[in-house]
């Protein structure tokens, strides 16, 4: 059964704690564990310091800036996002973290704001304040409605994918997975009876293996499956051979989309057997702005990645990336400079994985297999 192409919208981490909470109608106690900075205030500082004052409080909608405007415009399918910190007023704070990331649940309009359809939350700081933190975000984004993966009460809860309506009576079914490489605890997975994230020690083969039995319990013909998983380091292009290994099995064992993330930047683009594997999307909401040190590699600059599928097949048909740029914590489009910078970057990273990254309409990047010459 044919069709029109399924576009998904798919973002990196969203970190809406710490200084971003700070200047919602909502402020948390802005009391920090770190070892430099003690006060969330002080990020929204770094950030006016640099490109100038934020209203305080702001509304709800200022974090997304131009991009709810694209994303509405886009009408994508499913929305779906890393939302990479907890949600609770809680003082659990968990042990052995250099960094810990909570909003107040006041300010979940912020999130709501984007109307995302599902959001993993498989990552290194769903339960940074504690199994309480969690219970609380489950609880609260339950409340308002919005869709979870990755994480829940026990072990069965944590696995079960998000699914969601397609035209064409089909599904799309998004897992969430958490790996140890991004600084998830161990301590962190869930259990038959301990809550918990879907947490993968390693990218094993045997790892693989686990995630495809679910992939092929899950899916019925007709559906669409995206595994979206938080791997890897903060920084830089290089993909390890294990986690290249683990996104094609998993691809080979049914699923159509591989959602990374954990990198601050945009990582490289695969195309594998027609299917899009996204090593790293970068965050795309943070309170980062003002902090240097990793300069190179541009971390202001954002992504919208809307990936199209062929509906019968779940190849790739073309993705469309939309560059953007944080500046006083709002998401605003990127200069036609930074843009042709970071296509750029993605088009010689990307290369050697199969994928011709061109230049866009209008500042947009576009992603395409590559044609053999």
């Amino acid at each position: 059964m044919g069709g029109e192409l399924v576009t998904l919208f798919l973002a990196g981490d969203v970190m809406l704690g710490r200084g971003v909470d700070q200047i919602l109608p909502h402020p948390g106690d802005p009391a920090l564990p770190e070892v430099y900075v003690t006060d969330a205030r002080r990020y929204v500082e770094l950030a006016e310091a640099t490109n100038g004052t934020i209203p305080r409080p702001a509304p709800f909608s200022w974090p997304w800036g131009e991009a709810l405007g694209l994303l509405d415009a886009a009408a994508p399918d499913a929305r779906i996002l890393n939302l990479e910190t907890s949600v609770t007023q809680s003082d659990d704070i968990a042990p052995g973290k250099s960094v810990h990331y909570r909003m107040h649940p006041g300010n979940l309009p912020c999130l709501a704001a984007a109307r995302p359809d599902a959001c993993a939350l498989a990552n290194n700081h769903v339960l940074d304040y504690g199994r309480h933190g969690l219970a609380d975000t489950l609880g609260s984004l339950a409340a308002a409605g919005l869709r979870t993966a990755g994480a829940g009460r026990d072990l069965d809860e944590a696995r079960r994918p998000v699914v969601l309506p397609l035209p064409g009576n089909r599904r799309l079914l998004v897992f969430s997975l958490g790996t140890a490489s991004s600084g998830v605890p161990h301590t962190w997975a869930a259990t038959a009876d301990r809550s918990g994230i879907d947490f993968v020690d390693e990218a094993s083969d045997a790892a693989a293996a686990e995630v495809v039995g679910r992939i092929r319990r899950a899916k019925r013909s007709g559906d669409l499956v995206v595994i979206s998983i938080h791997w890897g380091s903060n920084w830089g292009y290089a993909v390890p051979r294990d986690q290249i290994r683990f996104a094609h099995t998993l691809v080979e064992g049914g699923a159509d989309v591989v959602h990374g993330h954990s990198s601050h930047h945009p990582r490289p683009y695969e195309v594998y057997r027609g299917h899009p594997i996204l090593y790293g999307c970068g965050d795309l909401i943070d309170d980062y702005e003002g902090i240097g040190g990793q300069e190179q590699y541009r971390d202001d600059l954002r992504l919208l990645h809307f990936i199209s599928l062929e509906p019968d097949t779940g190849r790739l048909d073309h993705a469309r990336l939309i560059p953007l740029q944080a500046h006083r914590m709002r998401l605003r489009h990127a200069s036609r400079e930074d843009s042709d910078w970071l296509r750029e970057v993605l088009a010689r990273t990307s290369h050697a994985f199969g994928t011709h990254i061109a230049r866009g309409p209008e500042g947009t990047i576009t992603v395409h297999p590559l044609q053999p010459p």
